[in-house]
């Protein structure tokens, strides 16, 4: 399986000035080839490589570099069309839609730009890359990354890396080639995962990842920006600038804790997982005014991703299950009723009299109905019967 490691760059004065002039250079030419492909209906890659291949080069980017233009712009559009098929762009006629498709992609001045090991060398025991700009090829360009992630830069780096540039600082992002572990075909059990807000993940083995920490960061977070951006000052807008995306830093962190220690546990006991297919939830949620913050700023599926890939990286089985009445049934006698559930916290059973804490029982209802998932959808491990 292919996993991401990131290091930061640390070069040199006139290195940053090279590197921060080459994200310009290349990002305006994908820009312009962005309106080249809008305007020609965008073609395939190889058609589009005969409108404007030239142009690049004439650009001063090198053979490589123009290459990785093309193919970044026409991915990006294969992205937009698979998401409008997706219907993530709204239905058809939609505001956002329409805005979509009405104009070419742009690219950040910053945007990544693939580099293969022609345009990149890493020399890993001198914590150095070579890499390819506009103004020359750099070398002994130093970089820094935690002990894990250069032990897997060293053993499993494999194809592209990507250059971008975030708030005046410059990464590369290495592609990993991880080998799998073996899926575990006959999973002990599973263990349901119940996700939300007020209790971001509780499973059905009684782990219970509690939000109130997580909740009061991102009030603290939108608080402060209220005032900053109400003071308007030139400082102020600095200090916005500085904060940027440290309270989505912070969440993920929370998530990959999480996710870390769910699939620990599925790990260690023989398990496998059981999550809700939340898709499509924000638009069948009907809250008030002052609940939709919370709601969308609910990361439940980069969650999601973090125990996905985690747990195909373990070998640990994973399915998603039909969310419907999990908050409602009992998990001891399978009563299903809109009352059973008291208040937020609290599950009491109406026909056997079981209470639990609501979470915890819906967590139970998931586990359950992913050993039937499991057990549905596997292929039979029966033996063919000879003739």
């Amino acid at each position: 399986m292919k996993v991401v490691v990131r290091v930061k760059l640390v070069p040199e004065a006139d290195q940053a000035a090279a590197l921060r002039s080459t994200l310009r250079t290349v990002n305006e030419a994908a820009c312009w080839v962005s309106a080249v492909a809008f305007e020609r209906g965008v073609p395939r890659e190889y058609e589009l490589r005969k409108h404007t291949y030239a142009e690049l080069k004439a650009r001063g980017l090198g053979a490589q570099a123009a290459q990785h233009v093309i193919k970044k712009t026409r991915d990006a559009y294969t992205t937009l069309r698979a998401n409008i098929r997706a219907g993530n762009l709204g239905k058809p006629g939609s505001k956002r839609r329409v805005k979509a498709e009405s104009k070419p992609i742009t690219f950040r001045p910053e945007a990544a730009q693939p580099y293969d090991d022609r345009c990149l060398s890493w020399q890993l025991d001198q914590r150095t890359v070579s890499i390819w700009t506009t103004a020359g090829r750099l070398k002994g360009v130093q970089f820094a990354c935690s002990p894990d992630a250069l032990t897997m830069l060293c053993g499993h780096r494999k194809g592209e890396s990507d250059l971008i540039g975030r708030d005046g600082e410059f990464y590369l992002i290495a592609t990993c080639e991880v080998p799998e572990t073996p899926l575990n075909e006959n999973p002990a059990g599973f263990v349901g995962v119940d996700l939300g807000i007020a209790n971001i993940a509780t499973t059905s083995t009684g782990y219970k990842a509690a939000g109130r920490g997580l909740n009061r960061h991102r009030k603290r977070q939108l608080d402060l920006r209220r005032k900053l951006q109400a003071k308007g000052t030139k400082s102020a807008k600095r200090l916005l600038k500085q904060r940027a995306r440290k309270e989505a830093r912070h969440a993920a962190n929370v998530n990959h804790i999480i996710s870390k220690t769910i699939v620990t546990t599925a790990e260690r006991t023989g398990s496998g997982i059981a999550l809700e297919d939340l898709t499509g939830i924000r638009d069948r949620v009907r809250l008030r005014k002052d609940q939709r913050t919370q709601l969308h700023s609910w990361s439940f599926h980069q969650l999601g991703q973090y125990i996905a890939y985690k747990a195909k990286r373990a070998g640990v089985p994973l399915v998603y299950v039909d969310p419907a009445y999990t908050s409602q049934q009992c998990s001891q006698c399978g009563h299903i009723e809109r009352k059973n559930r008291v208040d937020q916290a609290t599950f009491a059973c109406r026909s056997c009299g079981t209470v639990l804490h609501a979470d915890v029982n819906a967590a139970h209802n998931i586990a359950r109905k992913g050993e039937t998932v499991w057990t549905t959808g596997r292929e039979s491990r029966v033996p063919a019967i000879e003739t």
